[in-house]
């Protein structure tokens, strides 16, 4: 019998301080009418200085862990999906490792930016259904806020910060789970959207790393072109993998970065208002995390149910994008 690697249980963790459209306004030259034409963002959360992307990584962790009524003596993996880890090494997953107290656990992180959590359950869910492990965390974290230029307002007002997690376990006799997956990466696209400094190219501590950029940067309408495109190309691909079609889908959960690339991908799909979900107005871009934090929003908000068919669909730097279906 099919083994499958199903959701028992999901958290979530933002950082207390709230950034709005007015806010930026005092700090640089725009508006909230711009920001929300162009974004649909109208505020977001920012770590402050007692925050980090690991602590927020834990505190999602915990809440799954609690939620799946899982001790995390039983976890068998931790997968992270981040590109803002506290440190180079060791990776966010052992630091969160050894918070939560997963003495048995294998431990790495998966680098796939924005479409960081999409990768990470891919992989997860193939260990399981490959029966090299039975109860996986996996979780999406990130602070890209950390590594903004606040003076430069093409990417200022587009980020946040936050952590979302679930816990995979394998079941067999179930149609529950991971359904079908599809990875994508165009690495011809990586100038669009990059960090420079820090990296073993340009070492933060080398006085010649002041000569490239310190912070991100983002081509904003190559990068917009593409996701319209890569964002419905994932979608209708991974169904067709999947034998299913737009009518299968109960819920749409997709990566919040913008609004109107939100809106493009649904139109495509033919998917009416309220089998979408958004929460970009209220947290912005998280990267790895956005997921996550909206598969936890619809669950207890009672828009996801057990048995329900949801889809994931995300974009991020590499150029990397991709789509999860799951029953949940």
């Amino acid at each position: 019998m099919a083994i499958r690697a199903v959701v028992q249980g999901i958290g979530h963790a933002l950082p207390s301080k709230v950034l709005t459209n007015a806010d930026l306004e005092r700090m640089v030259d725009t508006t909230d009418e711009w920001i929300m034409q162009r974004t649909g963002i109208r505020e977001r959360r920012i770590c402050g200085p007692g925050d980090s992307n690991s602590g927020l990584a834990t505190a999602a962790s915990q809440e799954a862990l609690a939620d799946a009524k899982i001790d995390p003596s039983e976890l068998d993996l931790v997968v992270c999906g981040t590109v803002t880890g506290d440190m180079l090494f060791p990776s966010t997953s052992c630091l969160v490792q050894s918070a939560i107290g997963a003495k048995r656990a294998g431990a790495f992180d998966v680098g796939a930016a924005c479409a960081g959590f999409i990768y990470s359950l891919s992989v997860a869910g193939s260990m399981i259904e490959a029966g090299h492990a039975r109860t996986v965390l996996v979780i999406g974290s990130d602070t890209l806020t950390r590594f903004v230029d606040w003076t430069d307002r093409s990417t200022c007002v587009l980020f946040g910060d936050g952590a979302g997690a679930v816990v995979l376990r394998a079941e067999e006799g179930t149609d529950r789970g991971l359904i079908e997956t599809v990875l994508l990466a165009d690495g011809d696209g990586a100038r669009h959207i990059d960090l420079q400094a820090g990296g073993s190219r340009y070492p933060a501590w080398d006085p010649a790393t002041q000569d490239v950029r310190q912070a991100i940067y983002m081509a904003g309408s190559e990068v917009y072109r593409f996701a319209v495109t890569a964002m419905g190309d994932a979608c209708c691909r991974v169904l067709q993998q999947a034998g299913m079609d737009a009518a299968d889908i109960d819920l749409f959960v997709p990566h919040q970065a913008n609004l109107r690339i939100i809106e493009s991908a649904a139109k495509r799909l033919g998917l009416p208002d309220e089998k979408v979900f958004l929460n970009v107005e209220r947290y912005g871009n998280t990267s790895g995390a956005s997921i996550p934090i909206g598969l936890y929003e619809a669950s207890k908000s009672g828009r996801l149910r057990r048995g329900m068919v949801v889809m994931t669909v995300g974009f991020g730097a590499g150029l990397v994008w991709g789509a999860n279906l799951i029953r949940w």
